[in-house]
């Protein structure tokens, strides 16, 4: 518990801060979760913000705060494509869309071409189009 409250003082990236956790409490509802455990809120009732001219909505992130890990149905419910959250409508994948993943830059699991540093293998030599400049 002490953990818990320490980060949500000091950091920004784990969760929610303390600051969010009582805008959540004073002014939110919970509308649901993915399967990722993010959790998802607008403001009590679908009060129209009078700043923003609609209601507000945002996430706690389950974890570290990553905006590729919200999948599709709930991007298109938090950026006000759709009006209904994905729990309130049958939202259905397509059948050409892939599982969601969240962008994997900076791990292990991200995308290095033939010639990269970083690539398995031996380094992509040239087809002879490269000549080095000489004096």
């Amino acid at each position: 518990m002490m953990k818990t409250l320490l980060l949500q003082i000091f950091t920004w990236w784990n969760g929610q801060t303390l600051g969010t956790r009582f805008w959540t409490w004073r002014k939110g509802e919970k509308v649901g979760t993915d399967q990722f455990g993010n959790t998802y809120y607008r403001t009590r009732g679908g009060a129209k913000d009078p700043a923003l001219g609609h209601e507000r909505r945002w996430v706690i992130y389950n974890g570290e705060a990553d905006a590729s890990m919200i999948p599709p149905g709930w991007h298109g419910w938090i950026h006000h494509r759709v009006a209904l959250p994905p729990t309130q409508e049958e939202y259905a994948m397509r059948e050409w869309e892939l599982p969601h993943q969240g962008n994997p830059t900076g791990t292990a699991g991200a995308y290095r071409p033939a010639g990269s540093i970083l690539a398995q293998g031996q380094p992509a030599g040239t087809r002879g189009e490269y000549e080095p400049w000489r004096p």
